[in-house]
C-alpha cells in the first residue's frame, strides 16, 4: 500500500481550513442570535434569514465555483475565498443593523460555498487511491473542529458577559463572537501561498511537465510516472471535453446514474436536519428546559462529539468503505431523530407561582393567568407566553422561561441529539464529499460537484431558513419526526442504489461507472 507523504497531509489540511471557517461561523451564529436577535429586534423570519444567509449565497457560489476552478485553477480561487472570509468577519462584527449583518453574511456564504466545493476536488486530485477517503475527510474534520472552537468561544464569552468582565454586555458580546473569525481567516490566506496547483488540473491544461513535477513531490518518481501515464490516457479519451462540457451534459446517459446518486446524497445530507442542529444548537437545548447557560455548555459537548466521530470516519472510510459507513450512519440518524421526536412529545409545560415570581425581568401580572395551567405541547405554551409578555420579551428570556416551565426527560433529548451528530459525523458528513470528489470524470469533476453543491446548498438554506418557523408553528416533536422520517426513506433508497468506490483510482472509477 502506498504511503501518504507528510507533504500531502499538509496540503490536505491547509486547503480544507476553509471547512474550519465554515464550521466556526455555523457554530458561532447559534450563540450570536441569542443576543443579536433582541438587539436588532428581529422577527422569526429575520432571524432565519440572518442564519441562512451564508447558505443562500453558498449554493450559488457552489454552482459556479467548480466550473470556475476548472478554468482558472483551484488555488487562486481558494486565496480569494480566504480574503472573503476575513472581510465577512470584520463586516459582521461592525454591522449596524439587520441589513448590514445580512449582507456581511452573504459575503461569507460566497466563501463557504466555493471552499466546500474546491477543497475536496483539490484533495482528491493529489491523493492516492488507498488514502483518498481519509484525506478528503480532513475537510469534514476541519468543519467539526470549527464547530468545536465556536462553541467553546460562545460558552467562554457568554461566561464573561454574565460576569460583566472586560466591559462585555448583551449588546456587545455577539460582535466579539463574530469578529474572532478574522484571525483563522488570515492564517488560511497566508498558508495558501505554500500550496501548489493541482496536478490533474495542470494535465487538463496541457502543462504535463509541471503536473508530473507536482506528482513527484507528492508520491515519488515511480508512482508519479505511473499516475501521469494514467491521467494522460484518460485525458486522451476525452480530449474534446474541456471546451464543450456543460451542465446539460451531466444528464447524458453515461453520467446519469452517478449524477442522480450524487444529487440524492447532497439532498439527504441536509434534509435530515444537520444545519438545524448546528445553527440552532443553543436554541434546541433551551427547548428542553435546561437553561441558557447549560444550553451553551451542551453545545460544546455536541461539537466535541462531532470531532471524535469524524476522526473515527477518517480511520474507517478507507477500511470498511463508503457504502457501509453511509448506510450505518443514516440508519442511526433515523433512530436518533425519532427518539428526539418521542421525547418532546412527552413534555408538559407549567408555570407555578414561584416560577412567575422568579422571572423578575418579566411582567408577573401578565403571566398571572398562566399560573398553574398545564400545556401538553410547546406550541400552545409559547403562544400563550408570547401573548402575555410580547414576542421579543419571550425570545430574550426563553431559556429562563422554559427552564422553569418544562417537564421532560432532557437527558433523552441530549442522547438523541448527540447520537444524531455522531452518526452524521462518520457518515453523511465526510462520505458525501469523498464520493462527490471521486465519482466523476476529470473533465466533469468541478462542474458536477458544483452543480450538486448548489442543490445541497439550496437544501441547507431551506432547513436553516425555516427551522425557527418549524419550532414556532409545528413544534419540536413534529419537526424532529419529519427529519427522522426522511432519514428512514433515505436509508432504504441508498440500500438499493449506492455504489462503492473504495480503493479505486479516479480513472478506474470512471471506467467502471461512466458508460
Amino acid at each position: 500500500m502506498q504511503k501518504t507523504s507528510n507533504f500531502t497531509i499538509f496540503l490536505a489540511t491547509v486547503v480544507s481550513l476553509g471547512g474550519f471557517l465554515f464550521g466556526f461561523d455555523a457554530g458561532i451564529i447559534s450563540g450570536v442570535m441569542n443576543f443579536a436577535g433582541p438587539f436588532f429586534d428581529l422577527t422569526d423570519g429575520q432571524e432565519g434569514s440572518i442564519v441562512a444567509a451564508p447558505t443562500l449565497a453558498a449554493m450559488f457560489a457552489m454552482l459556479v465555483a467548480g466550473r470556475l476552478s476548472d478554468v482558472v485553477g483551484r488555488r487562486i480561487l481558494l486565496i480569494i475565498v480566504a480574503f472573503l472570509y476575513a472581510l465577512s468577519a470584520i463586516w459582521s462584527a461592525y454591522a449596524g443593523g439587520y441589513e448590514a449583518l445580512y449582507a456581511a453574511r452573504l459575503v461569507g456564504g460566497i466563501a463557504f460555498g466555493a471552499a466546500l466545493v474546491i477543497a475536496p476536488t483539490f484533495i482528491a486530485e493529489i491523493s492516492s487511491a488507498e488514502r483518498r477517503g481519509s484525506l478528503v475527510s480532513i475537510q469534514q474534520l476541519n468543519i467539526v473542529l470549527g464547530f468545536f472552537a465556536a462553541f467553546l468561544c460562545n460558552a467562554y464569552l457568554n461566561g464573561l458577559n454574565n460576569d460583566g468582565a472586560y466591559g462585555l454586555t448583551d449588546n456587545t458580546v455577539w460582535r466579539w463572537m463574530l469578529g474572532l473569525e478574522f484571525f483563522p481567516a488570515i492564517l488560511y490566506f497566508i498558508l495558501l501561498f505554500f500550496v501548489p496547483r493541482s496536478p490533474r488540473w495542470l494535465f487538463l491544461k496541457g502543462k504535463n511537465a509541471e503536473g508530473e513535477k507536482v506528482l513527484v513531490k507528492l508520491h515519488g518518481k515511480e508512482v508519479a510516472r505511473r499516475e501521469a501515464a494514467e491521467i494522460i490516457a484518460s485525458m486522451a479519451e476525452d480530449a474534446d471535453k474541456e471546451t464543450k462540457t456543460s451542465i446539460w451534459e451531466l444528464f447524458a446517459p453515461k453520467l446519469r446514474f452517478l449524477l442522480w446518486v450524487g444529487i440524492a446524497i447532497g439532498i439527504l445530507q441536509q434534509v435530515t436536519g444537520i444545519n438545524a442542529i448546528y445553527f440552532y444548537a443553543t436554541s434546541i437545548f433551551k427547548q428542553t428546559g435546561i437553561g441558557t447557560d447549560a444550553a451553551f455548555t451542551s453545545g460544546v459537548w455536541l461539537s466535541l462529539t462531532s470531532v471524535i466521530f469524524t476522526i473515527v470516519a477518517i480511520f474507517l472510510i478507507d477500511r470498511v468503505g463508503r457504502r457501509k459507513l453511509l448506510l450505518t450512519g443514516i440508519g442511526g440518524i433515523a433512530i436518533t431523530m425519532l427518539l428526539c421526536a418521542y421525547s418532546f412529545k412527552q413534555a408538559t409545560y407549567t408555570l407555578n407561582a414561584t416560577d412567575v415570581t422568579e422571572l423578575t425581568d418579566l411582567d408577573a401580572t401578565a403571566l398571572g393567568p398562566l399560573t398553574g395551567k398545564v400545556f401538553d405541547n410547546d406550541i400552545d405554551f409559547k403562544d400563550a407566553v408570547k401573548a402575555a409578555v410580547g414576542e421579543q420579551a419571550y425570545k430574550k428570556y426563553e431559556g429562563d422561561i422554559l427552564e422553569r416551565a418544562t417537564t421532560m426527560n432532557a437527558l433523552l433529548v441530549m442522547i438523541g441529539i448527540l447520537g444524531f451528530v455522531a452518526c452524521f459525523a462518520f457518515s453523511l458528513g465526510p462520505v458525501m464529499w469523498v464520493m462527490l470528489s471521486e465519482m466523476y470524470p476529470n473533465a466533469y469533476r468541478g462542474l458536477a460537484i458544483g452543480f450538486i453543491g448548489f442543490i445541497n446548498g439550496f437544501a441547507s438554506w431551506g432547513v436553516s431558513r425555516f427551522f425557527p418557523w418549524e419550532l414556532s408553528n409545528l413544534g419540536s416533536s413534529l419537526t424532529f419526526l419529519i427529519y427522522g422520517t426522511i432519514a428512514t426513506l433515505g436509508f432504504f433508497l441508498f440500500l438499493r442504489v449506492l455504489p462503492e468506490t473504495k480503493g479505486k483510482t479516479l480513472e478506474e472509477i470512471e471506467r467502471e461507472y461512466v458508460k
